[in-house]
This record gives C-alpha cells, structure tokens and sequence, in this order.
C-alpha cells in the first residue's frame, strides 16, 4: 500500500518504512495507553455506582479526576504513537514519556479522595 493511502499520512509520508517489528510494538503501547484510559473510565463510573451518601463531594471529585486522566489517556495514546512512529521513520531518538507522571500524581490524588471521603 502507497504511504499516500495509509492513514494519518503526516506519518507515513515522512522518511523509510522501519522494521514491522517496531511499529508493532509502538501500536501495542498505543493500546496498552487505551486500556488504561479504559480503566480510569471504569473507575470514575464505579465510584458512582458506589454512591457513598457521606462522601458525596469527595466521590465526585475523585470520579471527576478519572474521568480526566482518562482522557488525557487517550490522547496520550493518539499522541504518542504519532511522534514515536514519526521518529522510528526519520531515524531520530524516541520521545519521552510526556504524561506520566501526570497520571501518577493524578491517581494518588484521587486515591486519597476516595480514602479521606470513606473515613470522613
């Protein structure tokens, strides 16, 4: 298949085709960024379904914060996988991780809602 019919073409169109191997495994980091946007989505609806009466607001904040790690997830997913297929066809060194530490943080915070709201 030409690069002008693969998409997104941005990526295909720039530099050589690189071993299937590794563009493989870029689109299983790219699936394993999904199933943990997937999870964090899991997370805000459980703690809803949940619905402790007395941590109301510490169970919405902590729904609310999955829900945005979630995304930011996903588009970590769509973005990460563009700039590391990007440079494995230019030849270039791989992108660092942009957010992670942001879901880390994000996680613990949320974690800790969760906690304060079952004991306060």
């Amino acid at each position: 298949m030409s690069a002008s019919r693969r998409f997104p073409n941005g990526v295909y169109r720039e530099g050589n085709e690189p071993d299937p191997r590794f563009s493989l495994a870029n689109e299983r980091t790219f699936l394993a960024w999904l199933r943990t946007a997937l999870a964090m989505y899991a997370g805000a609806f459980a703690l809803e379904a949940l619905a402790l009466p007395e941590a109301v607001g510490w169970r919405i904040s902590a729904a609310t914060i999955f829900l945005l790690l979630g995304t930011l997830a996903a588009v970590q997913a769509w973005f990460g996988w563009r700039s590391t297929e990007k440079s494995l066809r230019r030849g270039t060194p791989l992108p660092g991780l942009a957010v992670g530490a942001v879901l880390v943080v994000g996680v613990v915070i949320a974690a800790s809602l969760v906690t304060i709201g079952l004991y306060a």
